[in-house]
């Protein structure tokens, strides 16, 4: 089976703003999705901030043509009606990581792969960095 991975926000900006050290993890699991070996799937929220971010760094044919590119080996998760409720009525502390999980559980990903897994306490999902992540597959 293959694994289904939620690549949250802080990830997709380490690999596309090219984040050091970050980015080295980030892109050997971009290269894993276009090789067809992990599923990553992203919140569709993710797009607009990462674009936000980035274009204060680049221009902004860059920063799209950079997104188009991502697309191709990602799924979006929807964020909806739904997904906002069940952020909103949640226990996490951060509005956004919430709504980053429920996306994640809509889409029956497998891990959540964050630089920050201390915002996904209770979460019935594994959460791992890049690092660990490449680290588990190289151990099995």
């Amino acid at each position: 089976m293959i694994a289904k991975l939620f690549i949250d926000t802080n990830i997709m900006m380490d690999l596309l703003g090219e984040r050091i050290p970050h980015y080295y993890a980030a892109a050997k699991i971009a290269t894993l999705a276009d090789k067809g070996k992990v599923k990553i799937v992203v919140s569709a929220f993710s797009y607009p901030t990462v674009y936000y971010l980035l274009s204060k760094f680049e221009s902004h044919d860059k920063v799209k043509e950079k997104l188009r590119k991502f697309k191709i080996i990602s799924e979006v998760s929807d964020l909806n009606e739904i997904v906002i409720e069940k952020g909103l009525v949640s226990n996490f502390t951060d509005f956004e990581d919430a709504l980053q999980y429920h996306c994640a559980l809509k889409a029956d990903c497998d891990i959540i792969i964050t630089r920050n897994a201390k915002d996904y306490k209770g979460s019935a999902i594994p959460v791992m960095t890049s690092e660990e992540f490449l680290k588990s597959i190289k151990n099995k």
